[in-house]
């Protein structure tokens, strides 16, 4: 255990670790599978655990500008692809998708954009999104900067409070970051699955309540 933490503890205040977070960050923009959450969470974990916590501001530097600079590529490249690149973009349910992608940047794009930081499949196709439908740039850009700072803030911010229970085990806490990085974001996505739920059964509401306003309408009144 002891050659384990020491070995984490060494890999986590390597100055290669804050290139490996930017570059992780960077791809996990794009390519969701890469675990730049995990990364974050569990080298500000075992930092914090140890007496090397005064190298967590520069990992979350490292993390905050990767995620940064992945996002505006995400961002360019659907702005090369656009909308009409491919046959199945213009599919009626991807035309439908893009147009309430594109009203809801319209009316939120900031929260949007920031909200899907947090979710590794959603950054990508909010970003790319924004890109494709022409949101403009020097909008996203700022936007993106302050996502990427929350996010690195908030990962480590995690791996922090789990170094801190666990002093002088930086395996125990990385492994304890993590499990709490997971259980949020496992939290937040069916926070969010019930709000997509509710919203769904309001508009069906809605629609269905129009349509009975209609026929109401149609009918002819009798004397």
């Amino acid at each position: 255990m002891d050659i384990v933490n020491a070995f984490l503890l060494t890999a986590a205040a390597s100055p290669w670790m804050l290139l490996v977070m930017f570059a992780v960050a960077v791809i996990d923009a794009v390519f969701p599978p890469i675990p730049s959450e995990t990364i974050l969470v569990a080298a500000a974990a075992a930092l914090a655990a140890s007496a090397a916590g005064g190298v967590i501001p520069l990992l979350c530097l490292a993390a905050a500008a990767g995620a940064v600079l992945g996002d505006n590529l995400a961002y360019g490249l659907g702005r090369a692809l656009g909308t009409r690149r491919f046959g199945w973009m213009r599919q009626p349910r991807v035309v439908a998708a893009l147009d309430r992608a594109q009203q809801a940047l319209t009316e939120r794009g900031a929260a949007l954009i920031i909200g899907a930081r947090y979710i590794p499949a959603g950054r990508v196709a909010v970003n790319m999104a924004a890109g494709a439908l022409r949101y403009r740039w020097r909008t996203f850009l700022p936007v993106s900067v302050v996502a990427g700072v929350s996010w690195a803030a908030y990962g480590a911010g995690i791996g922090v409070l789990a170094g801190s229970w666990v002093a002088q085990q930086p395996l125990v806490a990385s492994v304890i970051g993590v499990a709490l990085a997971i259980t949020i974001g496992v939290t937040v996505d069916q926070l969010a699955a019930v709000r997509r739920r509710r919203a769904r059964a309001r508009a069906a509401e809605q629609a269905a309540a129009a349509a009975q306003t209609r026929r109401v309408e149609l009918v002819p009144e009798h004397c």
